[in-house]
């Protein structure tokens, strides 16, 4: 309140001393000074929806007023004339009373009408956002000029819902039962009765991917079928499986073909991992479950295994092989049948439980740690962060997994002896502190296996123990003391932390201190599989070779039938691609020898070094559909093109060269590689 204290008294007794300087002045006039007359007052209402209210009283004779709101409030301070009083009304319309005073003391009073309304609020704003931990959960903010709060209603179709307060600047949250369209209403409140109201559609959606633990699931994707049932209910028995949420499903009658389908989001990748894997409740021993992968639109493209559980009401894991798979195929539907075959009746003896679907690679039937490992090809297998189990900080994506090729393929080898070993081959991944680029280049002592190193894995403490200056697992630089900044700081031996995820996957971690967990997840080498592994060579039929502007036109230039004749000696070179990540190429005693190789464009002994003298290895990436070789001289289809152009000298040959590809079908690919200057040299292959 904005008052200034002008005290009457004082004024008339400041007023007596002026005049008592004139001892022969009469200051009885005073006292015939009539009261304040004409009280009135102006109003000015701030148009901001806060009740902010400015009063300024007006009159004739007047010294000081003071004003009564009229809203049961106290009153206001003295005011001088010209001064105004400011008060926050609720909405409404009140009577002020300004008592005005003269300058001897007598007082007047007058009346003023206030009348307060506030406006509906303008220029509404929706924020919305999905919660980061539950994308069924919805977080609204919302804005608008004028506005004292809001409501917020969630869903307009339901005409039970209370509007849910919202503050300026707040925020609300709302979980949604399940995916779908929903319609959202905020009504901005003016503080009065004037309102106003936006609508807005939002989407909820939650991905259905793997792996699957039900926690967070939609249940519009998990759909029985021929008389089976299902639903996501609190775990019935935690002894074997803590999950807090699983799938339920009932088998029941008519059909014996009685089952369940999860539609997935995307795609499964098997480009890597080929086993399905699964917890599974079943009420009795012996009973049979199959599962069947599904493409989503054609369902005559399928593949399906039966396996037998132990039952005896207790969970179980169950692994399914799909190493047969044909990758070349999307399969996007999980089908269930419990007991194909049997007609169920609904009841306990047909009540299954499942949780924890997901994928791994295929047993190797090695165990323990002895063997060789390499990093999993695949994002998230490399990376660092706060915790164990978060690499939020940085973790090495799937162009990272490309681009780092002469470090996906380094070997970590533990001898059944107690031996340890790092095989770099002739490149790996070389960082600044060791003097490298942060790009490929040759392994830098004393981390490139020169020293003799021991290992001591302890399966009781999880940790493993490598004992040899330089010894590492995932990289080198991360020790338990820190983070290296120079090679000659190696340690005698480093402790990391190891879980075998199963028999061919272990997930490593170590401390380096400060809070930050360096973390790698290692396959056994020689049980990961793609569509290309196998031995392939080139299609011997006319236009299998070619050249031109574009994908699929070889106009230029391409290998007819007399072609292919002639060069015999080309068309029986083979391109294997093993197993265990390798690569070689064969061309025997003879292949076709260009100029720029010294050749005379005809048969001849291999020029290295595309004569398959290198060690070389490959990555296959499904998504993207290439795959890489890495090593000097290997090669598919012609050696003279690589990425953006096209050699004019063996010595020039580059450490990787990447492919497009295509699988035509199962034993069938077009290959090409972009030459730059718009060449594209392209090739069909087929296995053999």
């Amino acid at each position: 309140m904005k008052t200034i204290k002008y005290i009457t008294s004082f004024c008339f007794i400041a007023l007596l001393m002026v005049f008592s300087c004139e001892e022969d002045e009469n200051v009885d006039f005073v006292n015939d000074v009539v009261a304040p007359t004409n009280i009135s007052a102006g109003v000015n209402v701030i148009p901001d929806n806060t009740g902010l209210t400015q009063i300024t009283p007006t009159g004739e004779g007047v010294a000081s007023y003071i004003v009564d709101f009229g809203d049961g409030s106290e009153p206001s301070e003295l005011l001088k004339p010209g001064e105004f009083a400011e008060h926050i009304y609720a909405e409404g319309t009140y009577e002020a009373t300004i008592t005005a005073t003269g300058i001897n003391g007598k007082t007047a009073t007058g009346t003023q009408t206030v009348n307060v309304s506030f406006r509906a609020p303008e220029n509404i704003e929706i924020t919305t956002a999905i919660d980061g931990s539950n994308p069924f959960i919805l977080n609204v903010s919302a804005s608008a000029d004028y506005a004292a709060g809001f409501l917020v209603f969630f869903d307009t179709t339901n005409p039970d819902e209370e509007g849910t307060p919202l503050e300026l600047d707040g925020t609300v949250s709302f979980e949604y039962p399940g995916v779908g369209d929903y319609s959202i209403k905020v009504v901005a409140l003016s503080g009065g009765t004037e309102t106003s109201e936006l609508t807005q559609v939002i989407t909820i959606s939650a991905p259905v991917e793997l792996p699957i633990d039900f926690e967070i699931f939609d249940t519009s994707a998990f759909i029985g079928f021929g008389g089976a049932s299902n639903e996501v209910i609190d775990n019935p028995d935690t002894n074997g499986n803590t999950s807090a949420t699983v799938g339920k499903i009932v088998k029941d009658a008519p059909e014996v073909w009685a089952g369940n389908v999860i539609t997935l989001s995307t795609p499964i990748d098997f480009s890597l991992k080929k086993v399905m894997k699964m917890k599974v409740w079943s009420p009795r021993a012996g009973g049979k479950l199959l599962m069947k992968l599904e493409n989503l639109d054609d369902n005559s493209i399928f593949i399906e295994k039966e396996v037998t559980l132990q039952g005896n009401s207790t969970w179980e894991e169950v692994l399914i092989d799909f190493t047969d798979i044909d990758d070349t195929q999307d399969f996007q539907k999980i089908v269930l049948f419990f007991d194909f075959g049997s007609v169920g009746d609904g009841s306990a003896n047909w009540t299954f439980y499942i949780d924890d679907i997901d994928q791994t690679v295929p047993s190797s039937g090695q165990t323990g740690l002895p063997g060789t490992w390499v990093m999993a090809p695949e994002a998230g297998a490399l990376g660092v962060g706060p915790s164990v189990g978060d690499t939020s900080w940085w973790n090495c994506d799937a162009t990272c997994v490309t681009d780092r090729a002469c470090y996906y393929d380094d070997l970590y080898t533990f001898g059944a002896d107690g031996s340890f070993s790092n095989d770099l081959g002739a490149d790996s991944w070389i960082e600044g502190w060791q003097g490298g680029g942060d790009a490929c280049g040759a392994p830098v002592a004393p981390h490139d296996g020169s020293n003799p190193a021991t290992y001591v894995y302890d399966k009781n403490a999880g940790t493993v123990t490598l004992n040899g200056v330089g010894a590492f697992i995932g990289l080198p630089k991360a020790t338990n003391s820190g983070e290296l900044t120079s090679p000659g700081g190696a340690p005698a031996s480093v402790t990391y932390n190891l879980e075998f995820l199963d028999n061919d996957t272990i997930s490593v971690h170590i401390d380096v201190g400060g809070g930050v967990f360096w973390q790698f997840r290692l396959i056994r080498t020689g049980v990961v599989g793609t569509p290309l592994t196998g031995t392939w060579q080139l299609a011997q039929e006319a236009g299998a070779l070619g050249v031109g502007p574009s994908v699929g036109d070889t106009s230029w230039w391409n290998c007819d039938a007399s072609c292919v004749s002639g060069r015999g000696c080309y068309y029986d070179d083979l391109y294997t691609f093993g197993a265990d990540g390798s690569f070689k190429n064969e061309l025997g005693s003879d292949t076709w020898i260009e100029g720029w190789q010294g050749g005379g464009d005809a048969c001849g002994t291999p020029v290295a070094p595309h004569d398959g003298s290198n060690p070389a290895t490959y990555t296959y990436d499904s998504g993207s559909g290439t795959f890489t070789l890495n090593g000097v001289g290997a090669y598919v289809g012609l050696p003279k093109a690589v990425n953006g152009s096209e050699l004019a000298n063996p010595g020039d040959a580059p450490a990787s060269v990447t492919y497009n590809v295509q699988f035509i079908d199962s034993n069938t690919i077009s290959v090409y590689i972009d030459a730059g200057s718009g060449v594209f040299w392209q090739y069909k292959l087929v296995k053999i």
